[in-house]
């Protein structure tokens, strides 16, 4: 036991540290190459912190623990879109940038809406059984596939509008130690929230808690550490792009790419409950699409809010 708490503890040293490193130098190779920080948050910070909850749940599928693999991604959702995004707002009010507004967010509520329906095999399609197919997944893949296009159209689109005579060749001596931080950065992030992730499931395993339940509250509280770290840190530093499209790709990220090479390796069994908060997901980012669209950010009284809900649900967790 004494082994796995010091694990947890330089788990969370390297997730602090690596975060720290990773944002400062994503944004600042952002700046350089003229693309803006929102599209920096939406795909490579994102992808990044998404690390361990693809790990987790591509190793959950290969070895056939469906529970876990599914439970993490509607999880670690719940709680970026609850816990993060509130306590993120809270620390400092995030200002919405239109494009998340008109296209983001509501394709961050389209993907969670085409994953409940593809969880929903009983009801829609009159099927024994509520199973995410090989072939559900190749779907999720196209769309991640879609999104990752659009955004590296959006980004080729705002270099060749910025780019000025006098710049238009980037410093790479500037640009080396930028990558070097934000790889460094990386590394610390993964191998912190594997070390977290590893010696808390070990923990929560030996207590006699079942799979499902540890795919949706230990294992996905585990692997968002570095979405929470990294939209703190990106948060404090006033680079609320960042923090927002941080929590927003990851969503995405976690159900288009994750969920859909896991059912693409296995297909993925729906335990009872799950409908409900895939559901939960879906209505708790229209909240935010309007908190978004009333004033153009996240406010302080809004975060609590969603901070709040995020202990609501583990309430109704416990209670099922």
């Amino acid at each position: 036991m004494l082994l796995l708490i010091i694990m947890l503890l330089g788990g969370f040293v390297l997730l602090v540290k690596g975060a720290d490193y990773f944002v400062e130098g994503a944004s600042n190779i952002a700046t350089n190459l003229k693309i803006p920080q929102l599209i920096i948050g939406l795909t490579i910070v994102a992808f990044g912190t998404s690390a361990p909850e693809a790990a987790v749940s591509i190793v959950a599928a290969l070895k056939g623990n469906s529970g876990i693999a599914l439970g993490n991604v509607i999880g670690s959702n719940i709680f970026n879109i609850t816990f993060i995004l509130g306590l993120t707002a809270l620390i400092n009010p995030l200002k919405v940038n239109k494009e998340i507004i008109k296209k983001d967010i509501p394709f961050c509520i389209l993907t969670s809406i085409v994953m409940l329906i593809f969880m929903w095999d009983i009801n829609l399609q009159s099927s024994n059984i509520n199973l995410i197919t090989r072939g559900d997944g190749l779907v999720l893949l196209g769309f991640f596939a879609i999104f990752i296009y659009s955004m590296l159209e959006v980004a080729n689109k705002n270099r060749t509008e910025l780019v000025y005579v006098e710049e238009e060749h980037t410093d790479n001596k500037k640009m080396l130690p930028e990558i070097g931080r934000t790889i460094g950065g990386l590394i610390g992030i993964i191998i912190g929230g594997t070390l977290i992730v590893n010696s808390s499931s070990e923990i929560a395993i030996s207590l006699g808690v079942s799979q499902s339940l540890v795919g949706l509250t230990i294992v996905s509280i585990g692997t968002s550490l570095p979405e929470l770290i990294t939209s703190i840190v990106a948060a404090t530093k006033n680079k609320s792009d960042i923090a927002l499209g941080n929590i927003i790709g990851s969503n995405i990220f976690n159900v288009l790419f994750i969920l859909g090479i896991s059912s693409v390796i296995s297909p993925v069994a729906v335990y009872d409950g799950m409908i409900m908060d895939a559901s939960i997901i879906v209505l708790i980012t229209i909240v935010v699409l309007v908190f978004s669209f009333i004033r153009s950010d996240v406010s302080k009284k809004e975060g609590m809010l969603l901070f709040s809900s995020y202990f609501a649900y583990m309430l109704y967790l416990i209670n099922r």
